[in-house]
């Protein structure tokens, strides 16, 4: 074979693959899509991606699978999505821990939140409320703050657990208040609600939608929500700045995202399908209903929110010392 015809054959066969996978990529999805929800069924992560994994099995008339993979914080989930295949098929709905905060808690973190992954698109948030036993004194921020600096290491406060969201949302009120509370960590919300309902613990910084109901029949008192604006489940509780607190604030988001590699053409289908979803009236509505915001951003702007988390919630693991 002459080598004229060598380059030939060699540039034809390229030109083939390349238009199969150009190809292959216009027609996703043509086989089931996986979404891993890196926490236990019935939370709040399972939840949404449940919801978002219907409607876009409805719009592509093709199964979208929610699969549950819990453990060491999100980590497992994450980790195996980190690995599988870049061909946007196997998706993962990340969320602030499990890529903003992990990575400055673990350091056998089985996977890198940048190197690993695409960002597809945020989906939602959900407002963290500071509530406290209606038994303790303060009915607002102010006043919380002023006895826990009258009372220093008196006041505790309860979490799912050390790296939670909900612990490093009490450790940075404290850190801003100037004030010292002592953290109660749980394995879980749900122990950590029980006793807070039950007086054990006074103060907790809770997803807004497992202490709703709590709320509303006066089990506890809301003070703040930790979110930039107020709720619309809760008009009328304010936010931490408008509570005195200057440059307190937690965002609890979600967001899709795929392995590294994954083609810059499929990530931007995704993105687009998963902006259809969030504009129909009905998830917006069932979002609603379980507290969550729906939020929706292009994979720029979420790898940007990334990025400043990583950053932001460094710092604050490092100066607290909660490494492991």
């Amino acid at each position: 074979m002459s080598n004229s015809l060598g380059k030939t054959l060699l540039l034809f066969f390229g030109a083939l693959i390349f238009a199969a996978s150009a190809l292959s990529q216009d027609a996703f999805p043509d086989k089931p899509v996986r979404i891993v929800a890196p926490f236990p069924p019935g939370g709040a992560n399972d939840i949404i991606a449940r919801l978002i994994a219907h409607k876009l099995s409805a719009n592509w008339s093709r199964p979208v699978l929610v699969e549950n993979r819990p453990g060491a914080a999100g980590g497992i989930g994450s980790a195996f999505v980190a690995t599988s295949p870049p061909d946007g098929y196997t998706l993962v709905l990340g969320t602030l821990a499990t890529h903003g905060i992990n990575p400055s808690i673990y350091k056998t973190l089985q996977y890198d939140v940048v190197r690993d992954f695409a960002p597809i698109a945020l989906v939602a948030s959900i407002p963290i409320v500071l509530v406290v036993n209606p038994k303790l004194a303060a009915t607002d921020v102010r006043q919380l703050i002023e006895m826990a600096k009258q009372h220093p290491g008196k006041v505790n406060f309860a979490s799912s657990g050390i790296g939670s969201v909900n612990h490093l949302a009490g450790e940075l009120f404290a850190s801003t208040a100037g004030v010292k509370m002592v953290h109660i960590p749980y394995k879980g919300s749900s122990p950590a609600l029980t006793d807070l309902l039950g007086g054990q613990v006074a103060v907790m910084f809770d997803l807004l939608p497992s202490s709703l109901p709590h709320i509303q029949s006066g089990k506890l008192r809301a003070l703040s929500v930790t979110s930039a604006q107020r709720s619309a489940l809760l008009p009328n509780l304010p936010t931490m700045a408008e509570s005195g607190l200057a440059g307190y604030q937690v965002n609890s988001w979600f967001g899709l995202l795929a392995p590294a590699k994954t083609p810059s053409t499929v990530i931007a289908k995704l993105n687009s399908e998963v902006g259809k979803v969030l504009q129909s009236p009905g998830i917006r509505e069932q979002m609603s209903e379980q507290g969550a915001e729906p939020l929706f951003s292009s994979p720029e702007e979420f790898g940007k929110v990334i990025n400043t988390d990583l950053a932001s919630w460094g710092r604050v693991v490092k100066t607290l010392g909660l490494s492991q």
